[in-house]
């Protein structure tokens, strides 16, 4: 995939990120992928996990927290999409942290796009 592109899910915008894309990797990441969805009317940002920095699944950096928080203003969903069980095989927090987030409706870390897809599919 050479760029992000929108692409519409059950009626939902969906800002898919390429994977070689600037990283998310803090709180301007976040800004500027928020002002690209709002920019082209999509609801959610789907990030791949290639493209997700290190620190952010390191849960005392705060990354994460000021990234999702971001989103939760801006009335944004994120998906992180991708396998993140290299980053929660060494940290009962983090697996926690992402059961917790799948249970809720704005933050969701999903194995697949796919995975996303179906989500959707049954919320609608």
């Amino acid at each position: 995939m050479p760029a992000d592109e929108v692409v519409p899910l059950h009626g939902v915008g969906v800002l898919r990120c390429a994977p070689d894309g600037p990283p998310l990797d803090g709180e301007n990441a976040a800004l500027d992928l928020i002002g690209d969805a709002m920019g082209r009317d999509a609801q959610i940002v789907a990030v791949p996990t290639e493209r997700v920095a290190d620190e952010f699944f390191r849960l005392r950096s705060g990354v994460a927290g000021a990234v999702m928080q971001k989103f939760v203003n801006y009335r944004l969903r994120l998906a992180v999409v991708g396998d993140v069980s290299r980053h929660v095989a060494g940290s009962t927090a983090l697996r926690d942290f992402v059961h917790e987030t799948n249970q809720g409706g704005h933050i969701w870390f999903l194995p697949d796009f796919e995975a996303l897809d179906e989500k959707l599919r049954t919320a609608g």
